[in-house]
């Protein structure tokens, strides 16, 4: 850690730093573990080439007004650092998954005015566009698939052919989707993104916007699911579609293309399957 960002926290802090330690925080921030000598403990992440903590503070603000206490608190940020609360890691046992799906369950009965968020974040390193839509299929669709797949033919990670193939998925959304309310979401909804602590389920590592509950749902079955009590609680405190797990690949088409844009071609082949399911 730089001399500049540890004095900046000294002066938010108002306490001097005694100990800083590395800890995991992902492929995309440096993440420290810093003890004061007032007593405290955070949680300190740094990204010196992005400046993407101003969006990230929104969003875990954005889930503690809608759920109190279900993300970590964000004490302070810079364009170079988000200060959060210390969280102590506990086991995730079948209590931890059923007080997630409540919490979540909870979180997407809130409902917003339109589609979209009110600033644009990041899905990994990835911008991620929020603008207003009344129609959450449309967003989806525009906002989320055509977006990556351009991205992604930018950059020769997808070719013409495909393009061409995604954008007709899209444009035939309608025949898959069901309308849903614009609810607020994690908007990458890992297991990697959710943790059990002493103090209950918390979600981190948000890419928040209103969008459809079913995609978040969705996104929690792409890298090896959660606990089956989660999907049963999910469902018990939920009014989701019983079929909603028939659509996940569609909307997790998203996710895949934004991998591709992140790690490059080794998902190249399950994007081509999802875009083979569909008939192109």
């Amino acid at each position: 850690m730089k001399s500049s960002i540890r004095n900046w926290l000294e002066t938010q802090l108002s306490s001097k730093v005694l100990q800083i330690e590395p800890v995991s925080g992902g492929c995309i921030n440096q993440a420290y573990c810093v003890r004061l000598a007032s007593g405290q403990t955070v949680f300190v992440k740094i990204n010196e080439t992005c400046a993407m903590f101003d969006a990230e503070a929104s969003g875990l603000t954005a889930i503690n007004q809608t759920v109190s206490n279900f993300a970590p608190d964000v004490l302070h940020y810079c364009d170079e650092a988000l200060v959060l609360e210390w969280l102590t890691p506990a086991s995730s046992d079948e209590s931890f998954w059923q007080s997630l799906a409540d919490q979540l369950a909870l979180m997407h009965q809130y409902k917003g005015h339109s589609f979209g968020f009110d600033c644009d974040n990041y899905c990994g390193a990835t911008p991620q566009p929020n603008p207003e839509y009344s129609c959450g299929i449309e967003f989806f669709a525009e906002q989320r698939l055509l977006y990556q797949a351009k991205l992604a033919l930018n950059a020769g990670l997808l070719s013409g052919k495909n393009l061409m193939a995604i954008e007709r998925i899209a444009g035939q959304l309608h025949r898959w989707l069901p309308k849903q309310p614009p609810v607020l979401l994690h908007g990458d909804l890992w297991s990697g993104n959710v943790m059990a602590t002493t103090a209950g389920a918390k979600l981190i590592d948000p890419a928040c916007y209103f969008g459809m509950a079913e995609a978040d749902m969705a996104m929690t079955l792409l890298f090896g699911g959660f606990s089956a009590s989660f999907y049963d609680r999910y469902a018990e405190q939920s009014d989701i579609a019983s079929d909603w797990q028939d659509r996940a690949e569609l909307y997790n088409l998203y996710h895949l293309l934004n991998h591709l844009n992140l790690f490059g071609g080794q998902y190249q082949s399950a994007v081509q399957r999802v875009i083979g399911r569909y008939g192109f």
